[in-house]
């Protein structure tokens, strides 16, 4: 029998739960921020950490480094999820804020590649690593510590403002690098201008852990530990007992891995393609994520709440059914809207200009820039810059030509790319939202820190981790190949993972089990 509760206990419940929400969710958001930041910039970071030589040698590069943080996440589930089944929630993600919030600023302070050469790329990947660790116990925390709290015929609702704080991590540091770029020229921002995002972060730190520290424990965690019933070895118990690993892996193959790969195409993959693939400039694309973004936030606690309702597993596998099917005919779309081979040039549609100007790197040498501004009659604008190098020694080994394009789309083109990537974060809060609420109603109060840390995080931070990374090299590989349909390559990814992670939720999953007290 359901409990029920008088309206004053409603109101006070109400209270207490949004004060948790808050003290929470504002850490969380922190260190999504921390982690997004290095995607968000990861355009930027493979000219300043990585050798220039190959342009795409070096974002496949930072994409691998960014991909790394993620791959560490579940060896950070681990530590860290036992020290919060054994120690307490509050102080293992007051501990986790700390080393994310450090590790971005540092990121921010070192030197480009070419002052200190290879030990840059290295001390970034430490640094990626040290976030990823400190992510992985992050998530697991803020999302017991909420449900722990939450009235049970709630659950999905309250832990989906958790949810909310990945998006809006991400939204933020959007905002953040176009407000810096707005507010500072793009030599400046080119220069050290694109460090500011990775230093603000450590003031945004410091006011999450003055409230952080001043949060209770869990309520149910407290009890369990002043009756003596939290466990010694959470991971013992966890992955040792073929009972309860069982439902890790199921937790795993039947739903975190099919959300994560939906997570990371809707919001990542999305960028990288409309930046790299599509050669959208990316100030435009900065703010049509940020707008594609705001409006889909809301919807993560509108399905968390529908979850409370008709049950977390359809309104994930749904999610997960409708992206597989979706996913090629958005991108061929969004594809579409910028490939120049279909439109027109105006009258008077191609401008160029040449530049010379001493190379600020190599004493004697110059830099030859052709520029070319290409007009089209829908409004759409293509530059290109090819910048050849010209070295004073006649015997020097030759440079290849760096040649750049960047594509300004009309506003028409715009809001058509703002709602297709608004379709994909709609899939991104029906497999996302209920999710918290989904992992810890499967485990007890003892193990739960650690055995839904796990799952969450290999499914988000090695399937979805590695999607920027695979998708673009499946890109790469099939244009150099002759591929027709090169630029929908990428997606086979996400689509096969999903699809597996579909056919085993929905066979094997249960999803009646809404108890978080055992």
């Amino acid at each position: 029998m359901s409990q029920q509760y008088s309206k004053a206990e409603t109101r006070q419940q109400n209270k207490t739960i949004w004060s948790v929400i808050t003290a929470s969710s504002l850490g969380t958001l922190i260190e999504w921020y921390d982690f997004y930041i290095f995607g968000s910039l990861a355009v930027v970071l493979a000219d300043k950490f990585f050798p220039s030589a190959n342009p795409t040698a070096a974002f496949l590069s930072t994409l691998a480094t960014f991909a790394a943080g993620f791959v560490v996440r579940p060896f950070g589930a681990l530590f860290f999820g036992r020290l919060g089944d054994i120690i307490g929630r509050k102080y293992t993600f007051l501990v986790t804020l700390l080393i994310m919030g450090g590790a971005t600023f540092l990121i921010g302070c070192i030197p480009s590649y070419e002052t200190i050469g290879f030990l840059a790329p290295v001390l970034v990947l430490l640094l990626r690593l040290l976030q990823g660790l400190a992510l992985g116990g992050e998530y697991g925390g803020a999302a017991t510590y909420v449900a722990e709290y939450a009235q049970p015929n709630r659950r999905g609702y309250w832990t989906s403002w958790i949810q909310t704080t990945a998006t809006i991590g991400l939204f933020v540091s959007l905002i953040v690098i176009l407000i810096t770029k707005k507010t500072l020229s793009a030599e400046a921002f080119d220069s050290w201008g694109w460090r500011v995002p990775f230093w603000i972060s450590i003031l945004m730190v410091g006011v999450s852990y003055i409230i952080r520290k001043n949060m209770k424990e869990s309520p149910l965690f407290a009890k369990a530990k002043e009756e003596g019933k939290t466990s010694k070895n959470p991971l013992k118990e966890s992955f040792g007992n073929r009972f309860n690993f069982k439902f890790v892996l199921l937790a795993l193959f039947g739903a975190a891995m099919g959300q994560g790969v939906v997570w990371y195409t809707g919001q990542f993959y999305a960028m990288s393609f409309l930046q790299k693939v599509m050669n959208i400039n990316s100030a435009q694309v900065d703010s049509l994520m940020a707008i594609a973004l705001l409006m889909g936030t809301p919807l993560f606690v509108v399905f968390g709440a529908l979850s409370d309702r008709y049950g977390r597993k359809i309104i994930m596998m749904l999610g997960m059914a409708i992206a597989i099917v979706c996913y090629r005919p958005i991108y061929s779309k969004m594809f579409a809207t910028t490939d120049v081979t279909k439109k027109t040039l105006t009258e008077n549609g191609i401008s160029q200009k040449v530049t010379t100007k001493a190379d600020p790197k190599h004493e004697g040498d110059q830099l030859t820039t052709y520029s070319s501004i290409s007009t089209y009659t829908d409004g759409t604008e293509l530059k290109k810059d090819s910048v050849v190098h010209i070295q004073a020694d006649p015997a020097a080994k030759p440079i290849a030509a760096k040649v750049t394009k960047s594509i300004t789309v009309n506003d028409s083109d715009k809001w058509t790319l703002i709602f297709l990537v608004f379709i994909q974060v709609v899939f991104v809060t029906m497999v996302y939202g209920p999710i918290a609420a989904f992992l810890v109603e499967m485990f007890p109060i003892r193990i739960r820190y650690t055995s839904m840390s796990l799952p969450y995080h290999i499914g988000n931070g090695v399937f979805g981790g590695l999607l920027p990374f695979v998708a673009t090299y499946f890109v790469s590989s099939a244009q150099k190949a002759g591929n027709p349909d090169w630029y929908l390559q990428g997606l086979w990814y996400p689509i096969i993972i999903a699809a597996i992670c579909l056919v085993i939720g929905v066979l094997y999953i249960n999803g009646k089990d809404k108890s978080v007290k055992d």
